[in-house]
């Protein structure tokens, strides 16, 4: 207690002195500082003009890249390097992956896409609690023929700020023609006041979904070119998830919900400066991006330089 005493003491000394100081100037010397003062705050000012630019997705205020979490959750598309996801459960320490999310944080990334799992409902939560982190969640989420519900309750129970049924899974529910099971899983997220979304990696997820009406939030779409070597290898091995991009493109330029693309970088195929140009250019409204700590700075400086250019984009930006 005295300790404290003795420092708020200093302080009020140091400020009045500080104080003194300045009144104790020339008026050559009031103007440098003054100077010097606007300076510093048109740098403030340009920063915030230079900052990664946001949209909304219903009330919340998001990114226009987001964290995915995928490498996070130890999970890869490595074609047939069967280490590869060994590899990063190894990396992605509890630290690691918390170290990570403070930069993207920094970096001025506020929302992360993260698979509803314990490990990420855990760390999740040992973010914000024990390092004050305010990274917003949007969980990935499956639904089953007669059971639309627990998982969603559950990530939105655990913080969540909302939910999207997987991809995989919407490809499998619209193939099967049961798009009112997608509609009903979407109803209950946004119920429980979260915001809702619909994914696949096939161009008829979200043409089914329009042509029923379903009232989502958001799309999330696989968008990436066929501009890498192993695109179009036969038999396909874990090299492709955008088969139709030019269809993507054509199809989403009409539809009015906002659109997060992901699987942009085809997996780590195609460089994040071509890859995010190509997905801002082609109408998507936000991208989802698996990073490491080390590329989140160059990713997000790719993505905020390509955002404030000259962007040929067709679509309206829809959030």
């Amino acid at each position: 207690m005295l300790e404290n005493m003795n420092r708020r003491s200093m302080l009020k000394k140091s400020a009045a002195a500080s104080a003194g100081a300045i009144l104790g100037l020339s008026l050559e010397e009031k103007a440098l500082l003054a100077s010097a003062t606007q300076r510093r705050a048109d740098n403030e000012a340009g920063a915030e003009a230079k900052a990664l630019s946001k949209g909304r997705i219903g009330k919340i205020k998001v990114s226009r890249i987001f964290a995915g979490g995928n490498l996070i959750s130890g999970f890869a598309h490595s074609r047939d390097l069967t280490y590869v996801s060994a590899l990063l459960r190894s990396y992605f320490t509890d630290e690691k992956v918390m170290e990570t999310f403070e930069i993207c944080e920094e970096m001025g990334i506020n929302t992360a896409i993260l698979r509803l799992d314990e490990h990420c409902i855990r760390i999740i939560n040992k973010y914000w609690n024990n390092r004050g982190g305010n990274l917003q969640w949007i969980a990935q989420v499956k639904i089953k023929e007669r059971d639309v519900e627990t998982e969603a309750k559950q990530a939105i129970d655990n913080g969540a700020i909302g939910a999207y049924v997987h991809g995989g899974v919407g490809d499998q529910f619209v193939a099967a023609g049961r798009v009112d099971l997608l509609a009903k899983a979407v109803e209950h997220i946004k119920k429980r006041g979260a915001i809702a979304g619909l994914a696949g990696h096939s161009i008829e997820v979200p043409m089914a979904c329009e042509k029923a009406g379903i009232d989502v939030d958001f799309y999330m779409k696989t968008l990436h070119s066929h501009n890498y070597w192993s695109a179009e290898r036969q038999p396909e091995h874990d090299n492709i998830w955008s088969k139709t991009p030019e269809k993507t493109i054509e199809f989403m330029r009409g539809v009015k919900k906002p659109w997060i693309a992901y699987k942009v970088m085809a997996a780590g195929a195609i460089h994040p400066r071509d890859a995010f140009k190509y997905a801002y250019e082609g109408g998507a409204d936000f991208i989802c991006a698996g990073m490491f700590d080390f590329q989140v700075r160059e990713d997000v400086i790719l993505a905020r330089d390509i955002l404030a250019g000259s962007l040929n984009r067709q679509r309206s930006w829809r959030a």
